[in-house]
């Protein structure tokens, strides 16, 4: 079974959108792209604002992700369940596609038998370790943030060691907002692993406004143009064998 390359934005956050568009309208235009949109809520002090609890589960839903909010010391696990758990459900969005082709458009998975639904899910897992998996990191590098940042720092690169241990192929790349100079800036290009954040992530500066919603918005244009690339490059190899032949 193919499944492409799973896509997704993982949201590090601890508030409030102040600017631009409305982020749970832009989650559902990345949904729509085929993109999942994960938000973590870092919480603080035993609370999180009320308006911000809403607005990451708002996020999620709509970008058909997977939201959760934690102490800023169990950032590390939360990033990775998220984004594990976020593939699980998309992978058996996937599978449940196939059975309705299959088996007729009233089946899905959890109307299966307890053994074909676990024979079904070994396949999902077994997938969730061998499909390719892009994800676009959101930080939230507003003045509330300061201090977090070193444990959000850890967190990813603990993300990118556990994922690199997976069959599938990685790419991860960073975004902050705000930026130093726009609402949002790329901190790290698509790469493989993560290694190179603990460099850029010392020189980072926080403060300023929340523009959540510009964020998710220059997270579906950057995977646009990956996959514009992706696409230029296969025309021009194909161009070469054409040309070699």
């Amino acid at each position: 079974m193919k499944t492409g390359t799973l896509r997704q934005v993982l949201l590090i956050t601890d508030g409030c959108s102040n600017q631009g568009e409305d982020p749970v309208a832009m989650a559902a235009l990345a949904k729509e792209q085929g993109i999942t949109v994960n938000v973590i809520g870092v919480m603080e002090n035993d609370s999180i604002d009320e308006r911000g609890m809403e607005e990451i589960e708002g996020i999620a839903m709509s970008g058909g992700g997977v939201s959760q909010i934690v102490y800023a010391q169990q950032l590390s696990q939360t990033v990775q369940m998220v984004t594990r758990k976020a593939m699980t459900q998309t992978l058996q969005g996937v599978v449940n596609k196939e059975l309705k082709q299959i088996l007729g458009k009233n089946t899905s998975m959890e109307e299966l038998p307890p053994e074909q639904r676990g024979e079904v899910m070994e396949v999902v897992d077994e997938l969730g370790e061998s499909a390719d998996l892009e994800v676009l990191i959101l930080v939230d590098t507003s003045a509330s943030m300061k201090h977090k940042l070193p444990t959000v720092k850890e967190a990813l690169l603990d993300l990118s060691l556990s994922m690199n241990a997976r069959m599938g192929d990685n790419m991860f790349s960073v975004f902050v907002f705000p930026g130093k100079r726009k609402d949002v800036e790329k901190l790290l290009d698509w790469t493989p692993k993560l290694e190179s954040l603990t460099s850029v992530f010392s020189k980072l500066s926080s403060g300023g406004i929340t523009p959540t919603g510009p964020a998710i918005s220059e997270a579906i244009s950057s995977f646009k143009k990956k996959r514009s690339l992706r696409g230029l490059l296969s025309r021009d190899d194909e161009q070469y064998l054409e040309e070699t032949i």
